[in-house]
């Protein structure tokens, strides 16, 4: 019994997380009340209350849902003995794939970059996105060193300063493809744009064996899922 009631218990935090995505992204998450979310997901806004504290608290569970794995696979690709460079440009190349392909993964995408405001409400969602954002630059920090160690390639600008750009590279990518979808072919072009952001640092570019057929990772490399790279 107490295991069908933890199944249950379960499978009501993925509905509630489920209506919240799709309240978020058609109305806002400041217009958008945890009563709205409790009718649309079928439950009582009691449990709301027992799966999550707050707003902040159910947007940022929202979140990990997609970000989490994409962010232990980029601290996978540092952290191993792979070319550190082509793994986190392929991944970069994977995630913009699975933007386009992946309906959830696009819809959080939205609301987390055009659907949310900063209130004193959401404080804690404004603090999990700079603690992404900073590990984020981070890694690409320690890639960028890791790789320029190993090719014995002198940076053309200093490390902390080309992972803030790479980041900033991606995240106004999919800030700007969301805006309007139909304005430019985001895997081609981001797969273009970091092979010349990645040289004009002093690197080769990277080759097809590193950015995979068609962006998408060799099937051993695993599959990053997405929010890493909002904001």
């Amino acid at each position: 019994m107490a295991r069908h009631t933890k199944e249950e218990a379960l499978a009501t935090r993925h509905r509630l997380l489920d209506a919240a995505e799709l309240l978020f992204q058609a109305q806002g998450v400041s217009q958008t009340s945890l009563q709205q979310i409790a009718l649309q997901a079928g439950a009582t806004r009691g449990a709301i209350y027992w799966h999550f504290k707050d707003k902040a608290d159910l947007f940022n569970a929202m979140m990990e849902r997609v970000t989490l794995p994409l962010e232990a696979a980029v601290q996978k690709s540092v952290a191993t003995d792979q070319e550190p460079l082509g793994a986190v440009v392929s991944l970069l190349v994977a995630a913009l794939e699975l933007m386009t392909t992946d309906p959830q993964v696009r819809r959080v995408f939205e609301v987390a970059t055009h659907k949310v405001e900063y209130t004193q409400e959401m404080q804690s969602v404004h603090h999990r996105h700079l603690t992404s954002r900073n590990a984020c630059v981070a890694d690409f920090e320690k890639a960028l060193r890791h790789a320029a160690r190993r090719h014995h390639v002198k940076l053309a600008i200093p490390a902390s300063v080309a992972a803030q750009g790479l980041h900033a590279l991606i995240s106004g990518l999919i800030q700007n493809w969301l805006l309007d979808p139909e304005a430019f072919e985001l895997v081609e072009t981001g797969r273009q744009a970091f092979g010349v952001y990645v040289a004009g640092l002093g690197f080769e570019r990277p080759g097809p064996s590193e950015l995979g057929d068609n962006g998408k990772l060799p099937a051993s490399s695993g599959t990053p899922l997405s929010l890493y790279f909002n904001g």
